[in-house]
């Protein structure tokens, strides 16, 4: 299929000269190329664009999974027909498996797998392999190690009405790819039986594939609803009697291979026994020898064990120390040099590829020198920088602010999308002093609440964020703070929130800076901004400022006792944009407009009480004691997200060594759950 976008919208000169000068680099192998758009600008809409005239496979990768959320939205309402997927971390709470020697403390890995974006991984990776209309757009996971997509390939079962199998053949089949029978659960990655019909539930589908056998052989292959079992028409195009289902995970392994590979793993296990043994670590060699042979026995009888991504050089064919396989490998097996990479607010996505490798490596070999891991679960990581560059056949870089790096790479050039469709300049920027500056960012936000305006503040840390919410809360204002702790899904549903009138104000710390699409913000507060450093640099300053310039009254108020380096460059960069965009609107006869844009769809679609409350919040435990909890005035849904957030809370309590806060929220949960 042919990608087609769909919109109402007209590109403006400035982002038909952008898309042209792109697709013309792109089209005559040039590598790298830089886009600098300012906020508001149209740069997703330029970049749909772009994949309209080159018609390639896309990867889109953005720093974080809120702008990932907002572009997989964006890129799936303007390619309706096309496959547009989502790929990110797929955990909502994530403990990697760990050592810490000092106190001989072994955490073994633990994580709550999110099933709805599971599926969407499985759904980028399938439609990868099966068409060429594939947009999809990631975080900086899509670097991890995901197991090899010729394996993935290898390991499909394709079935059609008339084929002669018998309902055990099926049923081998459905098992070997690693999907589990249950009669009484149907959830994504199983399958039931019913006499002679089976219902398999893909775990990169919504739907269900209801198969019924008739004198050894298919007689009918339909879609249906997972819920009720009726049949569910297909979209146009899919054909489900012809239907091929691939694996519920990205590591698979092949039976066949399982002498030669558990060989291989056995004479490295005495080899690393041998050599713990020879430098006095006794206890290390046991524990090696013990970890590895349950581990083997597990993939003899099930194929698959927590942790076997850890053998994965093994059953990959990989050479010590080759590069794992990633999802940018499921673009190059399939398409080869042929699709282009966009790398969003590159400033920031760039330093977090590099970033990756070293910070996986530290904590590994920690468990190897201690003998929890062959030295093998070193390639089991993310890629090295040098190692992402090699296989990717260009890219894109896209940033309000790219840094000198990405700048170098396209030889200085860089296309510039400085104006607004709307028309709408760069905010004015107020500083004022930092006493009494929270009693004054409360009177702000109050008058631009009247005016059904929205209000984003910045702090310096979590906690500040946290005690703000709760103190502008006391103060009669619609408040909530967003930060990387919040859950993924429910960062994207609180800023529709925002934008639907629930809150009046976010506060935040970084997560307000790139990318977020809120035409009803007027007001961006920034909060101790001469306290020059990371979070208050000139790249972050100009780009929170950002967040105010698709308000035709957008404006922005700097609390500073001093103007730092970081804060003048700022408001240079910004004061050029401003002179450019004015001079823009009185040469075209431009009045600006501010920017009205429908709430999209949601991410993906959950009941009320799915919420986080966030009553605790925190990675870190917020309390010394349990505070007093009125448990007989709550509701039962109440009860159940109360439990939900105390478990979280006695798991890092225990992680902070606070066993005795553990216990006494283990006995509170319960008290209520009684």
């Amino acid at each position: 299929m042919q990608f087609k976008l769909k919109t109402n919208f007209k590109m403006i000169p400035d982002q038909e000269k952008a898309v042209k000068t792109l697709s013309d680099g792109l089209m005559s192998n040039q590598r790298y190329q830089t886009l600098l758009g300012v906020t508001g600008s149209g740069k997703t809409f330029t970049m749909a664009n772009v994949i309209e005239k080159v018609q390639r496979p896309t990867l889109i990768i953005s720093h974080n999974k809120t702008l990932a959320a907002q572009l997989y939205q964006e890129m799936r309402d303007l390619f309706p027909e096309n496959a547009v997927s989502y790929f990110v971390s797929y955990y909502d709470y994530y403990q990697p498996e760990a050592y810490i020697p000092s106190t001989d403390t072994y955490i073994e890995k633990d994580a709550d797998i999110n099933e709805t974006i599971d599926k969407l991984r499985l759904a980028a990776t399938t439609n990868l392999l099966t068409r060429s209309d594939t947009i999809v757009v990631a975080s900086v996971s899509c670097i991890y190690n995901i197991g090899s997509p010729r394996e993935y390939g290898h390991f499909v079962f394709e079935f059609t009405e008339g084929m002669k199998i018998t309902r055990e053949q099926i049923m081998d089949r459905i098992v070997d790819l690693q999907y589990e029978r249950s009669e009484f659960g149907f959830n994504r990655g199983t399958f039931r039986v019913r006499g002679d019909s089976i219902d398999i539930y893909p775990a990169y589908l919504d739907n269900g594939i209801h198969i019924e056998l008739a004198e050894g052989k298919i007689s009918k292959v339909e879609m249906i609803n997972v819920i009720t079992g009726h049949k569910v028409e297909p979209k146009e195009g899919f054909d489900p009697s012809n239907f091929i289902l691939y694996p519920a995970k990205h590591f698979m392994t092949n039976p066949e291979t399982y002498k030669d590979v558990f060989d291989h793993i056995r004479a490295d296990l005495n080899i690393r026994v041998k050599q713990l043994k020879s430098e006095g670590k006794i206890l290390e060699a046991h524990r090696i020898a013990q970890k590895v042979t349950y581990d083997l026995e597990m993939i003899q009888e099930v194929g698959y064990v927590k942790g076997i991504e850890n053998y994965s050089r093994y059953f990959d064919g990989r050479a010590p120390g080759d590069a794992p396989f990633s999802l940018l490998d499921y673009f190059n097996e399939p398409y080869k040099k042929d699709w282009m990479l966009i790398v969003d607010e590159s400033h920031m996505t760039f330093p977090q590829i590099r970033g990756m490798f070293n910070g996986d490596l530290a904590r590994k070999q920690t468990l190897i020198d201690y003998g929890f891991r062959l030295p093998s679960a070193l390639d089991n990581r993310p890629l090295r920088f040098e190692e992402f560059m090699r296989r990717v056949p260009n890219f894109i870089a896209s940033s309000a602010t790219p840094n000198e790096w990405e700048l170098s790479m396209s030889e200085g050039k860089k296309v510039e999308l400085l104006v607004r469709p709307t028309g709408i300049p760069d905010p004015l920027v107020d500083v004022r002093p930092i006493k009494h500056q929270v009693a004054d960012v409360i009177e702000e936000i109050k008058k631009t609440a009247a005016k059904h305006q929205r209000t984003l503040v910045t702090t310096m840390t979590k906690r500040t964020a946290e005690d703000l919410t709760a103190y502008l809360n006391e103060q009669g204002l619609k408040v909530q703070y967003l930060h990387s702790d919040v859950a993924t899904l429910d960062r994207t549903d609180i800023l529709d929130d925002l934008r639907n009138g629930k809150y009046d104000v976010l506060v935040g710390i970084n997560l307000l800076r790139e990318g977020l699409d809120l035409p009803e913000v007027s007001l961006v507060a920034i909060l101790d901004a001469d306290k020059e450093g990371f979070l208050r640099s000139d790249v972050t300053l100009i780009q929170t400022m950002g967040r105010a310039a698709r308000h035709v009254e957008g404006r922005v108020i700097m609390y500073a006792d001093k103007i730092t380096g970081s804060m003048q460059r700022a408001l240079d960069e910004v004061s050029r944009r401003r002179k450019y965009q004015l001079e823009y609107n009185k040469k075209h006869n431009i009045t600006p407009v501010s920017i009205t844009k429908p709430i999209r769809e949601k991410l993906i679609d959950r009941e009320e009480g799915e919420r986080a409350p966030w009553l605790f919040g925190s990675k870190e435990p917020i309390y010394d004691s349990l505070p007093h909890l009125d448990v007989d005035a709550m509701t039962p849904m109440e009860k159940k997200r109360l439990i939900k957030n105390l478990q979280t809370e006695m798991r890092l309590a225990a992680q902070d060594l606070n066993f005795e806060l553990a216990a006494e929220i283990r006995d509170k949960i319960k008290q209520i759950d009684m």
